[in-house]
């Protein structure tokens, strides 16, 4: 009897922004292999390619740039594009926009779920996966929550619940 190699495809869930936003990566990325494509036919135009260090340095910068797209064009082809609920919601799930409060420092905070690809720490968008994100999910308006933290652990409560649409 032969056994299959059957790899599972998951899904990776995305908000419509964030498949837009790395569809433009990929585009952006794409639009420059031509220009390192025209590098390579030009330094090989130069002669001996052993010792041309312009070819090298082109043919590993479209490999890199090729590997890259390869790897969004992926992640891409199994995004579910997740859609709002719209409007408020009981709980926070994927795409909630979250305001809590951080009872440990007194800060207000808001954050973002979202999936593979989308997180940005820099503008408060969390992956679903991450520690916060995970002890969020399922939590209502009133919801007290602990997230160990390298620092020690976190306690928040969440203030409000809101979905983009």
């Amino acid at each position: 009897m032969r056994l299959r190699n059957s790899k599972r495809i998951m899904s990776i869930p995305m908000t419509k922004t964030g498949f837009e936003k790395l569809q433009a990566q990929v585009d952006d990325l794409q639009s420059k292999i031509p220009d390192l494509q025209r590098a390579i036919s030009e330094a090989r135009e130069k002669g001996d390619l052993k010792e041309n260090a312009e070819y090298h340095a082109a043919r590993e910068n479209l490999g890199m740039l090729e590997a890259k797209v390869s790897d969004l064009e992926g992640r891409l082809s199994q995004a579910t594009i997740i859609k709002s609920i719209g409007g408020d919601a009981d709980e926070v799930v994927f795409g909630a926009t979250v305001k809590v409060l951080d009872i440990t420092y007194g800060d207000e905070e808001i954050y973002q779920l979202v999936g593979d690809g989308e997180a940005d720490p820099m503008d408060n968008k969390i992956l679903t996966t991450s520690p916060i994100g995970q002890a969020m999910l399922n939590r209502k308006v009133g919801d007290r929550f602990i997230v160990d933290a390298p620092a020690g652990p976190m306690e928040y409560e969440v203030l409000e619940i809101t979905y983009e649409g």
